[in-house]
């Protein structure tokens, strides 16, 4: 009761930003039309995958979906240098009401987030069917993830540095580690094994397995993917515990 309280209120906050929603919601959705144009472009026989619509849909959501740290950052940013915070380390709020409280808010904006992008995707030729349902469901963990990033942040940076830590420095990231725009395998080494260290690949492959109906394939890189958000909530929890303690 009262997280879903706290989570009301966060999402209050939110929709007196429209322009942001819209930004997280519509810059994605750019990308997929500058790199659909790109793609047509591309002679069939340099059989460039990567940019057809069956593989940059899917990898377009997952990558959307990195503009929600932006989003949890600065809502707990702003709400740590304001007297509300204040009023609310009085409450009986625990450190797990508060992060779920400003999670939960931005669920919802990443199953639609994702769902325009998957429409955006048939609208450009891809086939439209119940696996596309499957993306918005494959795509939550990732979501998760994001989120919990930058609550992490915004527990422990200010409203100005999270905006470049969050922003630009995850954004580029998840960008060039997740195998959207070129296969990391191809450029091998290090650059490899941290990709497939990190999240953002196997998100990005198990979106295009659920897109294509290959639901065997969803998994392991889905559980990657899980254990990263479970991980990563995890820690937010316990960093807002400490700042809570401290204050």
């Amino acid at each position: 009761m009262r997280t879903t309280a706290f989570a009301s209120r966060n999402t209050k906050e939110m929709l007196r930003d429209p322009v942001t929603l819209i930004f997280g919601l519509g810059f994605p959705l750019v990308l997929m039309v500058l790199l659909t144009a790109i793609n047509s472009s591309i002679p069939e026989q340099a059989e460039m995958k990567l940019f057809q619509i069956e593989s940059l849909g899917p990898g377009i959501s997952v990558f959307g979906l990195s503009f929600l740290a932006l989003f949890s950052s600065m809502l707990i940013a702003k709400d740590r240098t304001s007297s509300f915070m204040l009023r609310l380390f009085t409450s009986p709020l625990k450190p797990k009401d508060f992060i779920l409280g400003y999670t939960l808010p931005l669920v919802p904006m990443a199953m639609v987030q994702t769902a325009v992008c998957c429409l955006a995707s048939v609208c450009y030729g891809m086939k439209a069917s119940v696996n596309l349902l499957m993306v918005v469901i494959v795509n939550l963990p990732i979501a998760v993830v994001f989120i919990a990033i930058g609550l992490i942040c915004g527990t422990l940076l200010n409203e100005k540095a999270v905006g470049g830590v969050c922003g630009a420095l995850l954004t580029n990231l998840s960008a060039w580690f997740s195998n959207i725009w070129f296969d990391t395998s191809m450029v091998g080494g290090w650059f490899k094994a941290v990709a497939n260290a990190l999240p953002f690949s196997h998100a990005v492959n198990a979106a295009r397995a659920a897109a294509a109906g290959n639901y065997g394939e969803i998994f392991p890189d889905l559980w990657w993917v899980i254990g990263y958000a479970v991980a990563l909530l995890a820690a937010a929890i316990s960093i807002f515990a400490v700042k809570l303690k401290k204050n």
